[in-house]
């Protein structure tokens, strides 16, 4: 029956996603590839080009104290996003940047929409269109605002503005946020209590996420794991 409306079994499923994630997978390690090969190329391109190279070891030592703080970060990103996202909408993420920003929320926003699971094929492949969509308006939107900037550069810069473009991303993030806390309230209440106070009485971990996250992240995979063993998850 299933045959006659030209659905897929169980088993043809499967094995048309495995052949899927195995193309995303070519695919995305082909154009990582072109992509750091490109941002690497073109800026020592241009600056053989002008004649205006950088003393090596000064751009090595400033390149070595800036990974210092980005390797981190790009580790716990991958451990954190990765799994939410599926491999597909992971190469385009990363490719494009502006995850936190932009491709997270776009990629929750469209999952709670669909109400799909994290690990499904489903929530795979709704994260994979969401990413591609919000980097193509991305492009649009950008592209506009480089038309638009000298006209709108008086209102852009109004200090009266600053404070709220400061705030549009921990403004987004609560609002994402706020229906998972309410949905697991035990849980959720020690890391938010807690991370909120450190930041609080520590300001200068505001600036390291990276910290704050692998922290905060294994104190909640904890938390979680001793309510699951109570069975108290899903009270």
């Amino acid at each position: 029956m299933e045959k006659k409306y030209g659905l897929l079994t169980a088993e043809e499923k499967a094995s048309w996603f495995a052949r899927y994630n195995e193309s995303i997978h070519r695919e995305g390690i082909i154009w990582t590839l072109v992509t750091l090969g490109f941002l690497l190329a073109v800026p020592f391109l241009m600056g053989l080009a002008l004649g205006a190279m950088p003393d090596m070891n000064s751009f090595l030592k400033g390149f070595f104290n800036v990974a210092i703080i980005y390797y981190p970060t790009s580790v716990v990103e991958f451990l954190i996003y990765v799994p939410m996202l599926g491999p597909g909408a992971s190469y385009l993420s990363f490719i494009t940047g502006n995850l936190a920003n932009l491709k997270i929320p776009c990629a929750i926003n469209a999952r709670e929409m669909a109400d799909a699971r994290v690990g499904t094929p489903e929530n795979e492949i709704i994260s994979t269109l969401s990413v591609a969509t919000s980097s193509l308006v991305t492009v649009v939107v950008l592209a506009l605002g480089v038309l638009l900037l000298q006209p709108l550069q008086g209102v852009l810069s109004n200090p009266v503005l600053t404070p709220a473009f400061d705030n549009v991303v921990p403004a987004l993030f609560g609002a994402l946020g706020l229906k998972y806390f309410l949905k697991g309230k035990k849980f959720a209440a020690i890391p938010l209590v807690l991370s909120s106070a450190l930041c609080i009485f520590v300001p200068s971990m505001i600036a390291q996420t990276s910290v704050v996250l692998i922290v905060i992240g294994a104190l909640t995979i904890g938390v979680s794991f001793v309510f699951y063993k109570k069975g108290a998850l899903e009270e």
